[in-house]
């Protein structure tokens, strides 16, 4: 249960939503999970409450937040890939945008699962379930940039694909650091590691991918929660119209 973190039950929130429960359905399941995880800390069972800050979200309002093309582009360049510990970073980030990672499928990932040759990453999800997504081409450039520099620690001896500088694995926890550290760096509100993988499905459905496809990218048993991915691409469309098209004003 220390393994569960507030990304995880914020994406729970957003299934809930996309199963049209009621709001009241809603406040109840939420208000037994924060019963539960309380019980746990007060018998040492958890260090951490991931339900302590989770809100129900007002109806219409479980929409992930994702960012535009422009902002995740800002967002993957930010690193100082300079650094052994910036060029890391961005090729977490590249992947994690590329293949729509949850944040504990990133640091469960092993050497073995990235077939650089023919580019593919094996991903094992939720409930033990491996699926395979392509890399793509800028997010496998910077991965054998980041591989080349990963063979020159010395005494690693361990599998995980990604490690810090003392061959170590990383943890989420460093993960939301500084992916948290560079949104702020580029005056971009509310971002999470979540939000690459919000990003990632809803590129994709803005430019035309079916959403069958989507749902097997990103590992979804039912395709009623990747189908909130064109709700929010329909939103976007609305709002640009309203903006942009001359008879959307009229009387």
């Amino acid at each position: 249960l220390d393994a569960i973190s507030r990304e995880d039950l914020r994406e729970w929130l957003i299934d809930l939503g996309a199963h049209q429960l009621s709001e009241n359905s809603r406040r109840r399941l939420i208000s037994a999970v924060r019963g539960f995880y309380k019980f746990l800390m007060i018998e040492g069972h958890n260090t951490v409450n991931p339900a302590e800050l989770l809100d129900v979200p007002n109806k219409g309002h479980y929409l992930p937040i994702f960012l535009n093309q422009a902002d995740m582009e800002m967002l993957l360049a930010a690193p100082d890939v300079a650094s052994e510990t910036g060029l890391r970073e961005r090729a977490v980030m590249e992947l994690m945008y590329a293949c729509g990672l949850r944040v504990s499928e990133v640091v469960d990932l092993r050497l073995k699962d990235a077939d650089i040759d023919s580019g593919i990453l094996a991903c094992t999800g939720k409930g033990s379930k491996t699926r395979r997504i392509p890399i793509g081409k800028s997010a496998l450039k910077w991965l054998k940039s980041y591989l080349a520099a990963r063979q020159k620690i010395e005494e690693i001896g361990v599998e995980n694909l990604f490690v810090s500088s003392l061959g170590r694995p990383l943890n989420r926890q460093i993960i939301h650091k500084f992916i948290g550290e560079y949104a702020a760096k580029c005056g971009l509100e509310g971002v999470s590691p979540h939000t690459l993988r919000h990003s990632f499905a809803t590129h994709l459905i803005q430019n035309r991918a079916d959403v069958r496809s989507v749902q097997q990218l990103l590992g979804h048993s039912d395709i009623s929660t990747t189908q909130i991915y064109t709700h929010i691409t329909d939103d976007h469309l609305k709002k640009s119209y309203e903006t942009f098209h001359p008879r959307s004003k009229m009387d």
